[in-house]
């Protein structure tokens, strides 16, 4: 239940800085090529292909939707993780790590974000 209300909490305009539409948008663009950046270091990181069954194994505790939604709202306000880790019910390295990840996509989608580069 928490987790609802974060997600619908996060994505009004006015804390994740994009419309709905806008969001739905970046979602659809971005999906991809994270869904393939994550699979290239999984399989960087079992030294080759998957062992195990597609869907088998640890389920990410952040789904890309809410990596996203996390990575905007930190960029718009400068949210601390800690919070936005309490408000998504995970541990702040999950947040630190998803903003590390979708922070590289948003310039290429032309988001108004800066990414790692921009920032100091």
């Amino acid at each position: 239940m928490k987790l609802t209300w974060a997600r619908t909490a996060c994505s009004h305009p006015a804390l994740s800085g994009v419309s709905r539409a806008h969001f739905g948008e970046l979602l659809g663009e971005l999906a991809g090529p994270w869904e393939a950046v994550r699979q290239s270091s999984l399989r960087a990181a079992r030294g080759g292909p998957r062992r195990r069954a597609e869907g088998a194994g640890r389920k990410p505790k952040l789904v890309f939707f809410d990596r996203l939604l996390v990575t905007l709202v930190h960029l718009r306000h400068q949210m601390p993780h800690a919070v936005l880790a309490e408000l998504f019910a995970v541990d702040r390295s999950t947040v630190s790590e998803a903003i590390r990840q979708v922070r590289p996509l948003l310039r290429p989608a032309g988001s108004p974000y800066p990414t790692g580069q921009d920032c100091g």
